[in-house]
């Protein structure tokens, strides 16, 4: 039964991930809406511990997946604006909002610096899911800006949550020295475990699909284990892990990609389907209009003041102030930070958990429903910009694919024009290396020995399911020491690649010779 529940939520959840890619609701809406329905029909779950454990994996997924995802060319030149924001921005709106919290709301003062720390963070996978489906163009790179500071504040919010649960429990240790040792040793740790880990990257093949995905995840276990026995923030090493991982070209990188997206959405389901099932409805209304009181102030206050005071050397325009501070949206690190606190020694008087949910809640649904609508209204929307990634995106993701030839000598196309190649058929010289340097191909381009020419054109995908045959040449065989164009093959099958030990992936033509091992794949058409 309980794995029929179990598929029943992922398929439900897969439903909830299209919906909101059409219409630019948080998935973390839908999810926690979704957990709350299960809850409520009497599938419970209060087990805090579980949910700590569950969430600090998802948050290492989704953290280190939010840098791996970005673009440092396109980061770069707002860089210093999304740092400002994700850590002075996440201080300042933290303490505005404790400050709130205890002089308005009447908190005690430390219960509401811990609500602030927890909710000072925005939500990447909010902000970058309405971005995206929204197709919401940003001028100034305001959208580089938001995905860069909501991939990154995270790791503040959480040094800054510790802080104060830390002085809750009444801990000897020194909050200026826990503060310094959680940044640098995060920032240390997080740029030398990624040289080593890249030259890893660079230096091992690890041949069969998916190792690269499995040597992944473990590099980022790793990271984070590591950085947090020293006394860093491990979210912090892992986003600089990610970033500087993401920005370099490596075999096995599609897969990681295509690995890591899945990964991802499972992490996300999983951590907001279980705050869904953690909240008690009722215990959400008794605190909704606290919760609602909070959000609104943040938005209207807490964060316009950080974002307008910190922005003023930067000289932003006023109307991209406007929807950097609209763009706060709290998520997933919130509400798992909350069940930290919850789940720690700090006794704390409040319902801190369902504050939270409530304050995310509400985020996502207020400040998710009027970005699209008041970024047209404060004229932010340009055609000419984007939202999307960078080259190397394209190549890991969408359906385009490279093929490359080195150019050998003796052969017919030494001396050729690139607009002067046969390319009748869909296909484009996307580039050339030559002695270790990129050339950008034109027309008249000459070809020389020993170039490696890179052709681009669409992925093709074999509805039918032809089957691909493959098996390496044993001693003996009869087409050991043969030429291919002298086998006697059926009319429906094609040798399409030879591997050879040691050597290179060969194309084979006619006079191409098999040798004993040679791994051979063949295509087979089956016809009705």
């Amino acid at each position: 039964m309980n794995y029929l529940v179990i598929g029943i939520i992922f398929i439900l959840a897969l439903f909830a991930i299209r919906l909101s890619n059409k219409h630019g609701i948080p998935a973390l809406l839908l999810f926690i809406v979704l957990g709350m329905v299960f809850g409520a029909i009497g599938i419970e779950f209060e087990d805090y511990g579980i949910a700590d454990n569950f969430a600090t994996f998802a948050l290492m997924v989704i953290m280190f997946y939010g840098g791996f995802g970005t673009s440092w060319k396109m980061a770069k030149p707002i860089a210093k604006e999304a740092i400002v924001l994700s850590s002075l921005g996440v201080v300042a709106t933290a303490l505005v909002t404790g400050l709130f919290c205890h002089y308005v709301l009447g908190l005690e003062l430390l219960e509401g610096m811990l609500i602030g720390s927890i909710v000072g963070s925005t939500d990447y996978a909010s902000v970058s899911n309405i971005l995206r489906s929204k197709n919401l163009n940003l001028k100034y790179n305001t959208a580089s800006l938001l995905e860069l500071e909501s991939g990154s504040n995270d790791p503040t919010a959480y040094t800054m949550t510790m802080v104060f649960l830390s002085v809750i429990i009444g801990t000897d240790l020194s909050i200026p020295i826990l503060i310094l040792s959680q940044v640098v040793i995060g920032i240390v740790m997080g740029f030398v475990l990624a040289f080593v880990i890249g030259k890893l990257l660079k230096n091992l093949s690890l041949g069969a699909d998916g190792l690269y995905a499995v040597f992944m995840v473990s590099s980022m276990l790793v990271t984070y284990a590591i950085t947090n026995l020293a006394g860093g923030n491990g979210y912090l090493a892992l986003y600089i892990l990610g970033i500087y991982l993401g920005n370099m070209e490596f075999r096995g990188k599609r897969d990681i990609v295509f690995f890591f997206d899945g990964f991802t959405e499972i992490m996300q389901i999983g951590l907001f389907f279980i705050l869904g099932l953690l909240s008690n409805f009722t215990k959400f209304i008794e605190v909704f209009p606290l919760a609602l009181v909070i959000m609104l102030f943040i938005t209207i206050i807490a964060r316009p003041v950080a974002v307008y005071g910190l922005m003023l050397p930067f000289r932003l325009k006023r109307n991209q102030l406007k929807i950097i501070s609209l763009a706060g949206i709290r998520g997933a690190a919130a509400t798992a930070f909350a069940i930290m606190a919850v789940n720690s020694d700090a006794v704390i008087s409040i319902d801190i958990y369902h504050i939270v949910f409530g304050i995310c809640v509400l985020s996502a649904l207020i400040q998710g429903s009027l970005m699209p609508p008041l970024s047209k209204r404060w004229d932010m929307l340009d055609p000419s910009d984007t939202v999307l990634k960078t080259f190397n995106y394209y190549q890991s993701k969408a359906e385009i694919g490279f093929l490359e030839t080195r150019i050998h000598p003796n052969s017919s196309l030494i001396g050729s024009k690139v607009k002067d190649l046969n390319l009748s058929l869909n296909f484009i010289v996307a580039k050339i290396k030559r002695n270790g340097e990129t050339i950008v191909p034109r027309g008249d381009t000459i070809i020389e020995e020993n170039d490696i020419v890179v052709i681009g054109g669409e992925r093709y995908f074999d509805e039918s399911g032809q089957e691909l045959i493959e098996f390496a040449i044993p001693s003996g065989h009869q087409w050991a020491n043969h030429y291919i164009k002298d086998l006697e093959l059926a009319p429906d099958r094609l040798i399409i690649m030879v591997q050879r030990k040691g050597s290179d992936i060969i194309v084979p033509i006619g006079d191409t010779l098999l040798l004993e091992d040679d791994k051979v794949i063949m295509i087979k058409v089956d016809h009705d």
